[in-house]
């Protein structure tokens, strides 16, 4: 399910960056949509840029699972939460080539600048509508440049095929954005 051109864990600093903060500020990204208690999914969770805020976000009474192919990712994610209170939110996935591997249901799921490292989109996104609670929505946000904007149209075609509502995602600098929800049910 996943490309052979997965972004390398020797870039993750690039993606850790101070400045990276300043065009992709994760509390402004994720606010609109994560609330105090819930269940969320960080997929592709790199180094962690996103998933330390999700913990922040959730609080102590929700739960974030930062999943990733690299196991190298992961124990960056680690090293960052092994000394303070977020190691209680956060747990930690591997995911496989083929399959994301978990059968939790969740309210929000951040697929941030990884979709267009997926193969077979169908049979991902079919995994991701069966990890989603019922309403429960999908923040997708893909690089332009890296991706054209006739790839992106291609994958909101295909996510809409599938049965997801779709609006418009986050405004983010120099990327394509788009929301999703599961519909009930």
């Amino acid at each position: 399910m996943v490309n052979e051109d997965v972004c390398s864990y020797k870039r993750a600093g690039f993606f850790d960056s101070k400045i990276r903060k300043l065009f992709q500020n994760p509390n402004k990204i994720l606010s609109p949509y994560i609330d105090k208690g819930m269940n969320v999914l960080d997929l592709g969770c790199g180094p962690g840029f996103f998933t330390l805020e999700m913990a922040n976000l959730v609080g102590e009474s929700g739960k974030v699972v930062a999943a990733d192919l690299q196991e190298e990712m992961l124990v960056k994610v680690e090293n960052k939460i092994k000394n303070n209170h977020l190691k209680e939110i956060i747990k930690l996935h591997k995911t496989q080539k083929d399959s994301i591997g978990l059968s939790e249901k969740f309210d929000f799921i951040l697929i941030f600048y990884m979709l267009h490292e997926v193969s077979n989109k169908r049979k991902f996104l079919g995994e991701l509508k069966n990890l989603l609670k019922n309403e429960g929505k999908i923040l997708i946000i893909e690089p332009k440049g890296h991706v054209s904007k006739e790839n992106f149209e291609k994958s909101v075609r295909l996510i809409k095929e599938e049965g997801f509502k779709t609006s418009k995602g986050a405004k983010i600098f120099y990327s394509y954005s788009i929301a999703l929800e599961k519909i009930a049910d």
